[in-house]
């Protein structure tokens, strides 16, 4: 361990349970896994007890729901203590005793339910509800209001679930949640909660559901039984479904930190034990789930804030994972211990390497949310684009291979990264074969922006595990099928990536038409203004780059809209991103078409007529197509062949991950 971070691992407290060191995972409710008994599996008890090896001092599960009556929720969804309490404690029990023997403690998050942020497919019927009637944050649906009674239930419940938790070896409650906007939170905002009962009016009273909870856990599981809160410091709606980027000056319509100071005080003094604190909610999502625009620590003014009222102890995650971000806020009594969230889901042994110095061997998270969010909303498990062992821990575990083969891998982007990596790690001679004189690929380009940089962190990660693992790197060597087939592997994965399309319009000749490549390299220069043909994620984020650099940028998109070509982006990063272009006056031309540059700039055909932006740069980020040439050569040539990543189909940073680790993983 570095001595600058030995405070991250001296232990503290929640009320009487003490913690081994200041790490804590932070709940992350898309990765449980529960069967159609909302009963946890076996394969949530592998999750949460590899996190526990790898160091953590605190695992907070995600959300448990307490009750399915007020709320209907669809069967494995989250697990529920509640609905067959007999099934739930055995595998619930199996988690408790597979961490402990770590010496890392686990607190079970129970919910009071989604409310107006109800995705409809959560719910078995859309009887959406909240504090007061009001509308669905996804679609233009009612929300009845609950009724007192239904309230006082759900309040009951939590008791239960907290009993059940303590019975099996749970160490603790997180409550689930004053923050996010979900009901809980709902019932705490004068902006949702219009109530005369005693769940309204006046702030205690719209803190009584809040209150009333913990009284209910504690009279359960007793006093010393710590229960922590999930907290919002400050809600960042600017309107229903619009939230506010940060430096942008808006009227607060949630909650915002003045009012939050004073929820801290009811709070605490109502019996929570702790503050797990954050901000967002879903009308400004991104605030809740960091996309990579946000710079590191962006709670942490939040928290200082909390820090100055509270008397029990502050947690905060929200991109953390800088050790001597964590170091800094600590000493300077801005928190108390760091919430780590994706990161460890990234790299669940990411506390053992801070303590045992080799932060250089830590997978970094890249705050895409496209494993852990983007897969779940196409069908899949919760994961993690840069690793596909987490959450399938069970079924794609890596294994010693029983015979040691020969592997050859062409290129060294993601997919081919990961392919030389895993086939190392399993014992394989591997020899990689690299065009230019770095390793990286797509991460090389994709990195350069500053809000992207976590991609270079990945790059140089994958080199210097690969170089650990004694692999052959060959790079600025073309591979070629002669090349290849004279050191007669035994399996060939080809990586050869993809190349950027190309437009051919009258003027695209000119010096001032650039690739977006070209300027993300420094080939080529925006002087004061540009027009980027394409609207798709490159063109999008070069633009807020750009943008962000003083530049103007206006950009220009056939479909009827930005951000609908190439793989679907999760929610909060293109929310975050669209809100960016627009704070930073990146104009957005869609259903038009440039159809020539001259040195005056770019004539732009719309559906109202034909314009000429004046810009001194135009730059091309039309999309991507595959190149497989070498693959077509050698496919035929024996049987363990394969074409990886954007080769084999132009998709993400994940997908070409997955790839790689998935054929090398049986060689």
């Amino acid at each position: 361990m570095k001595d600058k971070h030995r405070i991250l691992f001296e232990p503290f407290k929640i009320g009487e349970v003490e913690i081994k060191n200041k790490f804590c995972m932070a709940p992350m409710g898309t990765l449980s896994h529960s069967d159609s008994q909302n009963a946890y599996t076996p394969d949530a008890v592998e999750y949460f007890s590899e996190r526990a090896r790898g160091g953590v001092g605190l695992i907070i599960t995600g959300a448990n729901w307490v009750d399915n009556e007020a709320e209907q929720h669809v069967d494995s969804f989250f697990p529920c203590p509640n609905t067959n309490e007999n099934l739930y404690e055995k595998m619930a029990k199996e988690i408790c005793d597979r961490v402990h023997p770590y010496g890392a403690k686990i607190f079970l998050q129970l919910t009071a339910g989604l409310g107006r942020s109800a995705l409809p497919p959560a719910l078995k019927k859309q009887d959406f509800v909240a504090p007061s009637e009001t509308t669905n944050r996804w679609i233009d649906a009612p929300c009845r209001a609950l009724t007192t009674s239904e309230v006082e239930h759900i309040v009951e419940r939590f008791g239960n679930a907290a009993g059940i938790a303590k019975k099996v070896g749970f160490d603790g409650i997180e409550v689930h949640a004053v923050h996010e906007g979900y009901l809980l939170d709902c019932f705490t905002m004068a902006l949702f909660n219009q109530r005369t009962d005693k769940y309204g009016g006046d702030l205690r009273g719209r803190l009584t559901f809040a209150i009333e909870i913990v009284e209910a856990i504690k009279k359960k599981c007793g006093k010393s039984f710590p229960v922590i809160v999930r907290f919002s410091i400050k809600s960042y709606i600017k309107a229903l479904r619009q939230g506010g980027v940060p430096g942008e000056d808006f009227a607060e319509l949630g909650r915002d930190i003045e009012e939050a100071l004073e929820v801290a005080k009811i709070l605490q003094e109502a019996g929570y034990d702790a503050f797990d604190a954050d901000a967002g909610s879903y009308d400004s999502w991104y605030w809740a789930h960091p996309p990579m625009y946000f710079e590191k620590g962006m709670y942490l003014p939040l928290a200082k804030e909390l820090k100055k009222v509270a008397t029990v102890p502050v947690i905060v995650a929200g991109r953390m994972e800088e050790p001597d971000m964590a170091v800094q806020a600590i000493e300077s009594e801005s928190i108390d211990a760091v919430g780590i969230g994706r990161q460890l889901l990234a790299d669940a042994h990411y506390v053992n390497k801070v303590l045992a110095g080799k932060t250089l061997d830590i997978r970094p998270c890249l705050g895409c949310h496209d494993g852990c969010f983007g897969r779940l909303l196409e069908g899949g498990r919760g994961s993690c684009a840069v690793n596909p062992e987490c959450a399938r821990e069970t079924f794609v575990k890596l294994e010693m291979a029983e015979e040691q083969r020969d592997i050859a891998v062409v290129g060294g982007g993601p997919a081919g990264l990961e392919a030389a990596r895993v086939s190392a790690l399993r014992g394989h001679n591997v020899i990689l074969f690299e065009a230019s004189d770095k390793l990286g690929g797509s991460l090389l380009v994709g990195g350069v922006p500053k809000f992207k940089s976590d991609d270079l962190k990945l790059a140089a990660w994958y080199e210097r595990q690969l170089e650990t693992l004694g692999v052959d790197i060959k790079k600025n060597t073309k591979a070629t099928k002669d090349v290849i087939l004279s050191i007669n592997p035994d399996a060939i994965f080809i990586a050869e990536g993809s190349k950027a399309i190309k437009l051919d319009f009258p003027g695209s000749d000119l010096d001032m038409v650039a690739m977006a490549e070209d300027i993300y390299l420094g080939r080529k220069t925006v002087e004061k203004s540009c027009v980027i043909i394409g609207g798709g994620l490159v063109g999008c984020e070069l633009g807020l780059h750009l943008a962000q650099n003083g530049k103007k940028v206006t950009i220009v998109e056939t479909l009827k809209d930005v951000l609908k070509s190439g793989s679907a982006i999760p929610p909060m990063n293109e929310w975050m991103l669209r809100d960016l272009l627009a704070f930073n006056n990146v104009r957005i031309m869609a259903s038009a078409k440039v159809t020539s540059v001259s040195k005056d700039g770019a004539t732009v055909e719309t559906q109202e007529g034909s314009e000429v932006i004046k810009a001194d740069s135009v730059i091309i980020a039309a999309g991507y197509e595959s190149r497989n040439d070498l693959f077509k050569e050698l496919r035929n040539e024996m049987p363990h062949v394969y074409c990886l990543g954007d080769g084999a189909k132009v998709r993400n940073i994940r997908a070409a991950i997955w790839d790689g680790f998935e054929v090398a993983r049986r060689i």
